[in-house]
């Protein structure tokens, strides 16, 4: 069949759209030497830490990695998948792709990659580039943006694309923390969850992962939209502010962070006579060790010893059929145009 190409010239793949679902990220295991390489990774990126380099990189060289290792992996250890021998971050965000890919058809090249480990970034955009996507989106998992999430994960994208001769044309997905189709799937995700229990929570709170107070006051909208989600699906739901609350986790080093602390609260509910919690983490797209471990393994433990009664922890939407049906409506916005 004629191509119109002249002799000799390269083959060209069949134009073609590519997806490229882009979450944070995950070590290869749980021991010590995977668990540092991932974490000095991450904590290099100085969309994480904004300290200059030459002050921080002896510190996380030397007395960090020398420790957090340890610890983060017996954490991992306790949510790995063991079937898989994988993260569960990883195993779900790997069942989005292939369910996007079912729900998108043929014509579209759904694949997913990792800001820090594997797989990479770089490799997700050359293997889309190599199946002939001459458009890509890229697909940050992130509800709400942060600079922290969002923009490094599509700054190390555009790194990628940097070493490319031929680069596809790209688009990014913005943050859908005020989408009706995120909104609704939250909102019903968190009211069939609570509907499962074999009791009536006093307070669902929803935790969203910290982030230093520095940050927010340079600029970065997310203290404001992780605000913004809670209130929707609050008015969705018709449920009044004491009933659904807005806390923050997973803080890192010596810094304040936004409050009010999700650890501290759990600690403290007990006292003011609330002995029933649910959590649900809106942030985070994938349940991972931030929700699995650190909020439904050590949050049970910590709401519990400060004498609450039950607790439960609502997962995330993962790869179920509601936060599938919101990631179709949210993907195919953003293409619209293109396909």
């Amino acid at each position: 069949m004629a191509t119109g190409l002249p002799a000799g010239h390269p083959a060209i793949a069949t134009p073609k759209v590519g997806v490229l679902l882009l979450n944070l990220g995950t070590p290869d295991g749980t021991d010590y030497w995977s668990v540092r390489r991932y974490l000095s990774e991450f904590l290099s990126d100085p969309r994480v830490i904004e300290s200059p380099q030459w002050l921080w990189q002896p510190i996380l060289q030397g007395v960090v990695l020398s420790t957090r290792p340890q610890k983060s992996g017996a954490n991992y250890a306790r949510i790995w998948d063991k079937d898989a021998n994988e993260s569960p971050l990883r195993v779900i965000t790997r069942k989005q792709a292939t369910k996007l890919q079912e729900r998108l058809g043929k014509n579209i090249i759904v694949d997913f990659a990792m800001r820090y480990g594997n797989p990479s970034t770089k490799s997700g955009i050359e293997a889309l580039q190599a199946a002939g996507c001459q458009k890509i989106l890229l697909a940050p998992l992130y509800p709400q943006y942060s600079a922290t999430t969002t923009a490094t994960a599509n700054d190390k994208a555009f790194d990628a694309l940097k070493t490319l001769r031929w680069q596809p044309a790209v688009r990014t997905l913005p943050a859908y923390f005020d989408e009706p189709a995120y909104i609704e799937a939250l909102a019903q995700s968190i009211a069939d969850g609570v509907a499962a229990l074999d009791f009536t929570p006093d307070v669902i709170l929803t935790s969203y992962h910290g982030m230093p107070v520095q940050y927010f006051e340079a600029g970065d909208p997310y203290h404001c939209q992780c605000l913004k989600t809670t209130r929707l699906v609050r008015e969705h739901l018709g449920w009044s502010e004491d009933k659904l609350k807005v806390t923050f986790q997973s803080r890192f080093g010596p810094t304040k962070w936004l409050e009010p602390y999700t650890d501290a609260t759990l600690m403290a509910l007990p006292a003011e006579g609330v002995k029933r919690v649910a959590v649900v983490a809106p942030a985070f797209s994938v349940d991972c060790i931030e929700t699995l471990e650190e909020i439904a393994i050590t949050g049970r433990e910590q709401f519990e010893h400060a004498g609450g009664e039950r607790y439960a922890y609502i997962p995330c939407l993962n790869d179920s059929e509601l936060g599938m049906m919101m990631l179709e409506s949210v993907i195919r916005k953003e293409l619209a145009g293109w396909v």
